[in-house]
Order: C-alpha cells, then structure tokens, then sequence
C-alpha cells in the first residue's frame, strides 16, 4: 500500500509539472486543489496501467522499426487520453493537439524518472516484519 501511494504522489508531481509548465500552451486546465491532481495522477497510472502494456505489446513491430521512438507516440497518446478521460470525470484537462500532448508526455516521463530515482529505495523496499 505504501508503494502504491508513493507511485500515485510521483504521477500526481508529474502530471502537476506537465500542466504548470504547458497550461496556456496548448493545454488548458482549472486545477482547483491537490485532490485534482491526486486524481489525475491515478487516473494517468490506471491508463498506464491497464491499455499501455496492450499497445506496446500490438505495435512492437513499430517499436523496433523505429528504435524505440515508437514508445514517444505511445507515451503521448497516454497523456491525452488521461486527458479525455478525466475531463468525463470532471478533473480533466484539455490538449490542443499532438505537440502540447507530445511535450506533456515528455515532461511527465522525465520528472517521474528523477522521482524514481529519489524514491529507489523506498519502492524496493521489502517489507518488514
């Protein structure tokens, strides 16, 4: 459990620097308080979660043709889908197109991995007795 709410902070921070530093620039977005973000960042793990793995599994033929970059496309539909879904949930945000999405999910995968970084230790944690 202690995990799961350490994965959930990182994506709500990455999810918050992603809307910080593109809101007015292709997204849109009326953050109210930190729940907004919270549920945002569950909202982008559960996409992630569940339909990631699906489409990195059905287009691995992309994925090695182009070297990897294949997982950029993947990684931008994600954030804009986290997008529409949360806006049907009413804590969502609006993407004006492929580079603000494409930007956003660059952001995001470099924040998450320097939070990753920091919180190595506490995520291989094993648990004590």
């Amino acid at each position: 459990m202690y995990k799961l709410l350490i994965r959930l902070g990182i994506n709500a921070v990455a999810v918050y620097a992603a809307i910080y530093l593109l809101n007015g620039r292709g997204i849109t977005a009326e953050p109210d308080s930190w729940f907004y973000y919270l549920a945002l960042g569950l909202i982008f793990g559960l996409v992630n979660a569940i339909i990631r793995p699906l489409l990195v599994t059905l287009s691995c033929p992309l994925i090695v043709l182009t070297l990897g970059l294949g997982t950029l496309l993947i990684n931008t539909l994600m954030f804009y889908l986290s997008g529409l879904i949360g806006q049907n949930f009413g804590v969502g945000f609006t993407v004006d197109g492929f580079w603000p999405a494409f930007l956003g999910s660059l952001i995001i995968s470099a924040v998450s991995l320097v939070l990753n970084a920091v919180f190595h230790g506490e995520l291989n944690r094993k648990k004590r007795d």
